[in-house]
C-alpha cells in the first residue's frame, strides 16, 4: 500500500518544481572562494555560518577522531538507510551511525535511529570490541570541544550583533584573536547559549564517491554531484545550533589549490553548498571542506537556509552534532507512555486475558494510540533495521524486549476493548462513545501493519545483507494461540465499521 505524502511533503516538492520551472534552462548564480565577493557575500547573507579551519582545531584531537572514523569503518558499523521519501523506499548513498546520550533516537526521513551510546557519566554501555568503545569515548570529547566552540561562536555572533559591526570574520583560522563574553551578557543569555549547544547526539556518515557513480546532480546552481541533497536538519530543538567536524581521506599529500582556470567549484575536493532558501536572488555558497575543517550552523540559519554537500574523488567522514528534540524520541518517554496505556489494566489472568479498568472513552483512545506509537514509531523502526545495532553493542536488546512485553499486553488490552463493545445489553450511546474512540486507531494500525510489512518484502530490502535486512516483528501467523488479536486486522475493522452504523440513531 503506497503511503500517501504529507502536506508538508507535497508543498515542499510544489515549492521545488516551482523554481525549477522559474530557472528553466538557466544555473543560478553562485560563489567560491576564487570569487571576489565571497567572504562579503558571506558575511552580508550567511553570517550565522562559521568555519573554523583544521589548523585551529588540536592537532591530538584531529589524530584521535580521524582513527575513530576509520576503527568504526573498519568494524563494520556503518549503514546505509533504508529510508521512506514520499510513499517511496531509497537506500541513502551515504553510511551513517548515531552515537549519543543512552536511550536517545533521531528520526529523518522517516526513519529512527538509535543511539549507540557514548559513556556518559552513568552509563552501563558494553561495547563488543575495546576499539568501538574507545571510538564513541572519542567522539564524546569531539562533541564537549565541538560544545565549548560553538557557545564561543554565538558570543561572537551577539557581540557582533549588539555591536552592529560586519567586520567579525566568518572563517576563522588560528591566529583569530577570540572575542570575550564581557560584561554585556547576562545569566540568561549564558544559560541560553550553552542549552543550543547541548549537543546530545553525533550522526556520523561516509562516503566513497568512487563506489556510487549514480549521485544526483545539483539542480539549481549546477554546482556537480551531490552526496547528500538540498534540505534542512530535520528533528532538532528550534534556535540550535549544528555543528560538523569534516574529515576527506586525501592521503598524506595537501590537497592541491583550486585551479584558477576551472569555472566553479573544484569537483575533485569536496564542499557543503548553503542557499537562503526558495531565494532565485542570492548567490549560493560552495565552501570547499579540508581534512579536519570544522562548520558550525548558528541560531535559525538551519531553518531559514538549505544545505547540501557535494562530492570530491576521496572517501569522507563527517560527524555532524546536533540537539536532537528528543520530548518523544528516549527510552525513557516511551517506557513512561507505556506505563499509561496499562494503568488501565485491572486483573490480569494466567492466559494473558485482562479485564479494565475504565471504559470511558479518553482512556480507551489514548490507550490505543500509545499502542500505535510503541508498535511503529519504536519496535517495528529498530526491527527494520535488521540486527544493525548489535554490530557495537547490546544496549537496545533488553529495552526492546522490554518494550515488546508491553506492546503485546496492549494487544490484550484491546482484545478486552473489543470484547466489550460486542458484549449484549451495552447502551447503545456508551457503545458509539466507545467504538468513535477506537476505530481510527486501529484502522491506522492495520494501514501501517500492511505498509511495514510489505516495506519488509520489498525488492530493495532483499537485496541487503544478512544483518541488514529488515524484520517484520513483531509478526505473528493467524490462529498463533499466544496472541489474543490476528496481525491482519482488516475483518475486526470492517465489524467495528458495522457496529458503529448500528449505533447511529
Amino acid at each position: 500500500m503506497k503511503r500517501t505524502p504529507t502536506a508538508e511533503e507535497r508543498e515542499r516538492e510544489a515549492k521545488k518544481l516551482r523554481l525549477l520551472e522559474e530557472l528553466e534552462d538557466t544555473w543560478l548564480p553562485y560563489l567560491t572562494p576564487k570569487d571576489d565577493e565571497f567572504y562579503q557575500q558571506w558575511q552580508l547573507k550567511y553570517p550565522k555560518l562559521i568555519l573554523r579551519e583544521a589548523a585551529s582545531v588540536p592537532e591530538l584531537l584531529h589524530k584521535e577522531v580521524q582513527q575513530a572514523f576509520l576503527t568504526l569503518h573498519k568494524h563494520g558499523c556503518l549503514f546505509r538507510d533504508l529510508v521512506r521519501i514520499q510513499g517511496k523506499d531509497l537506500l541513502t548513498p551515504v553510511s551513517r551511525i548515531l552515537i549519543g546520550n543512552p536511550g536517545c533516537t533521531y528520526k529523518y526521513l522517516n526513519t529512527r535511529l538509535f543511539t549507540v551510546p557514548w559513556p556518559v557519566k552513568g552509563s552501563d554501555a558494553k561495547y563488543n570490541e575495546a576499539e568501538i568503545a574507545a571510538a564513541c569515548q572519542t567522539f564524546l570529547k569531539l562533541n564537549s570541544y565541538l560544545q565549548v566552540e560553538t557557545i564561543q561562536a554565538l558570543e561572537e555572533l551577539a557581540a557582533k550583533e549588539k555591536a552592529n559591526i560586519d567586520a567579525v570574520p566568518v572563517c576563522i583560522g588560528p591566529d583569530f584573536p577570540r572575542v570575550g563574553m564581557g560584561s554585556s551578557f547576562d545569566g540568561h543569555d549564558e544559560i541560553d547559549m550553552k542549552n543550543r549547544a547541548a549537543y546530545n547526539v553525533t550522526l556520523l556518515n561516509f562516503m566513497d564517491p568512487q563506489k556510487m557513480p549514480y549521485l544526483k546532480e545539483e539542480p539549481y546552481f549546477g554546482m556537480g554531484k551531490m552526496a547528500v541533497s538540498w534540505h534542512h536538519d530535520e528533528n532538532l530543538v528550534d534556535g540550535s545550533a549544528v555543528a560538523v567536524y569534516s574529515y576527506s581521506c586525501e592521503g598524506p599529500e595537501e590537497e592541491s589549490e583550486d585551479d584558477p582556470q576551472l569555472e566553479g567549484r573544484d569537483p575533485d575536493i569536496w564542499h557543503v553548498g548553503f542557499k537562503i532558501s526558495w531565494d532565485i536572488e542570492t548567490p549560493g555558497l560552495a565552501i570547499p571542506l579540508h581534512q579536519g575543517d570544522c562548520y558550525f550552523m548558528l541560531d535559525d540559519l538551519n531553518a531559514t537556509h538549505q544545505h547540501c554537500v557535494l562530492a570530491g574523488l576521496p572517501p569522507r567522514f563527517s560527524s555532524t552534532h546536533r540537539v536532537a528534540e528528543c520530548s518523544t524520541g528516549t527510552l525513557e518517554y516511551i517506557l513512561q507512555r507505556c506505563q499509561v496505556a496499562l494503568q488501565n489494566v485491572r486483573e490480569e489472568a494466567d492466559n494473558g486475558e485482562i479485564s479494565l479498568k475504565s471504559l470511558e472513552s479518553v482512556v480507551l483512545k489514548q490507550g490505543e494510540e500509545i499502542h500505535n506509537e510503541v508498535e511503529f514509531e519504536w519496535l517495528r523502526q529498530f526491527w527494520f533495521q535488521g540486527s544493525r545495532y548489535k554490530k557495537c553493542t547490546d544496549w537496545w536488546c533488553q529495552p526492546m524486549s522490554q518494550l515488546e512485553e508491553m506492546w503485546r499486553k496492549m494487544e490484550w488490552l484491546t482484545s478486552a476493548v473489543l470484547r466489550e463493545v460486542r458484549r449484549e445489553g451495552v447502551p447503545m450511546e456508551q457503545k458509539n462513545e466507545m467504538l468513535t474512540s477506537i476505530l481510527a486507531s486501529i484502522t491506522t494500525r492495520q494501514n501501517l501493519r500492511r505498509e511495514w510489512h510489505a516495506r519488509c518484502q520489498s525488492r530493495i530490502a532483499r537485496t541487503l545483507p544478512a544483518d541488514q535486512k529488515p524484520e517484520c516483528r513483531p509478526y505473528w501467523e493467524k490462529g498463533d494461540p499466544s496472541m489474543p488479536l490476528p496481525f491482519d486486522l482488516t475483518e475486526i475493522v470492517s465489524e467495528l465499521r458495522g457496529l458503529l452504523l448500528e449505533t447511529r440513531p
